[in-house]
């Protein structure tokens, strides 16, 4: 009988994995639609890149960072190419999760920075920054050991994703045309849908994402962690929604898409810990922080972040981290707690902000001193397709007429005759 469980676990365990793996269509999918067509090649070449070095790396360095025996509590010491390790399932279902917080970044700099310099931040992402952030929290760390909460890692995945791509997306500086003066301009993606269908994908995989986390497929815990992950991505659609509404006096389409992200994000520290009726209500105020924190991010603090992913995986990763220390069943403040749950969860938080924000920074100037980190002008205006891939994700024959070598000017001309210009609008305050 226990090798029967033992197997059925691993199982769900791989199952989760998989639809982990999955989640980087849906991220692909997303980016690409929320960004310019002339880049969708190189943004679906940055996200199978990502996976890729992102499992070889975990594989080769940072498993062993994130998992192996501690030294002081800071980083673990063995295990590298996982050397004397039993449990290949575990590893497998964890370079996934080392993938999904690397590829944030991705859609946070898209369309303006340099693929090398990207390939290179990937590899000190899945190989150092996120690993020891991992095992600060899941590898028996001193965040674990002063009683730090994240179940499937608001904080520890899409909090250190968030702060490198905020980083990395200040240092690079915004998309040519997307600020004028006072003016914040539009750039529109090219395609809703795909964003649509990448948002279900990760929605799907997001059931892998925490219910794998049980490690077990435990019939007492796995169905409340899925059923708050539905509930809390729900909320976040219904309260982004009805929130652009009487803001903007619509209902925002690509806004309410992220609501769902930003719901699940905030979910996912506390999956396990929050009742249904908290899961709806961390979901809902996920929907509204995100909304107001994109706003802020684009129109005062005016760092070009194309998607959204700062504000998705970082201030909803924050709220959601936070939002235990309100509504854990066992301690939290709405249950008849104190507040140390709540100062535990913010040590946490502030401790992985400064670590990403420092080791982010100190990666980026060096890289800048072997590749540039953006790519020129010229290439900017022609597309990453073109510059980075001499290719194209859609067929432009007949905007270049059949000659790859038409003049940049041209191209760039045509291309904003079908839509892939900025628009002048003034931001919605």
């Amino acid at each position: 009988m226990e090798a029967v469980q033992s197997s059925v676990d691993m199982l769900w365990v791989m199952l989760g994995a998989m639809l982990v793996f999955f989640m980087h269509a849906g991220f692909a999918m997303v980016e690409s639609g929320f960004t310019r067509s002339k880049n969708t090649l190189n943004i679906l070449m940055k996200n199978m890149i990502t996976v890729s070095l992102g499992s070889i790396l975990y594989f080769i360095v940072g498993y062993a960072l994130m998992f192996g025996p501690s030294s002081l509590g800071l980083i673990g010491t063995q295990g590298f190419a996982l050397s004397g390790v039993e449990d290949i399932g575990f590893f497998v279902f964890q370079a996934v999760f080392a993938a999904t917080c690397a590829t944030i970044i991705s859609g946070a700099v898209a369309e303006r920075m340099n693929l090398s310099a990207y390939i290179l931040l990937t590899i000190a992402m899945t190989a150092v920054i996120y690993p020891i952030v991992g095992h600060w929290v899941w590898g028996g760390g001193w965040l674990s050991q002063i009683g730090f909460i994240d179940f499937a890692g608001s904080t520890v995945v899409h909090l250190t994703g968030a702060v490198a791509a905020f980083i990395a997306a200040w240092k690079i500086g915004p998309r040519i045309g997307k600020y004028s003066g006072k003016a914040i301009n539009t750039i529109p993606g090219h395609s809703l849908p795909l964003g649509a269908l990448g948002v279900f994908i990760l929605w799907l995989g997001w059931f892998g994402f925490n219910g794998g986390s049980t490690l077990a497929a435990d019939p007492a815990l796995v169905p409340p962690v899925i059923a708050n992950t539905l509930l809390a991505a729900s909320a976040g659609v219904i309260a982004t929604a009805g929130y652009t509404r009487l803001r903007y006096g619509r209902i925002d389409a690509s806004l309410t898409m992220n609501g769902a992200l930003a719901g699940l994000v905030g979910i996912t520290a506390g999956a396990a810990n929050v009742s249904l009726v908290g899961a709806l209500a961390i979901g809902l105020i996920a929907g509204v922080v995100m909304t107001e924190a994109i706003r802020l991010l684009d129109s005062k603090i005016r760092v070009d972040d194309p998607v959204g992913a700062i504000s998705v995986h970082g201030i909803a990763g924050i709220w959601g981290t936070l939002a235990i220390g309100l509504f854990d069943t066992t301690g939290g403040l709405l249950y008849g707690g104190g507040a140390e749950i709540l100062g535990i969860q913010a040590v946490g938080v502030l401790a992985v902000i400064v670590w990403a924000s420092i080791s982010t920074t100190l990666v980026l100037f060096a890289i800048g001193t072997i590749v540039p980190l953006r790519v020129t002008a010229e290439e900017e205006e022609v597309g990453l397709d073109f510059s980075e891939h001499g290719s194209q994700a859609y067929s432009m024959q007949d905007v270049l007429q059949g000659s790859p070598t038409a003049s940049n000017d041209s191209f760039a001309h045509r291309l904003n005759q079908l839509g892939d210009a900025p628009v002048p609008r003034k931001s919605i305050s």
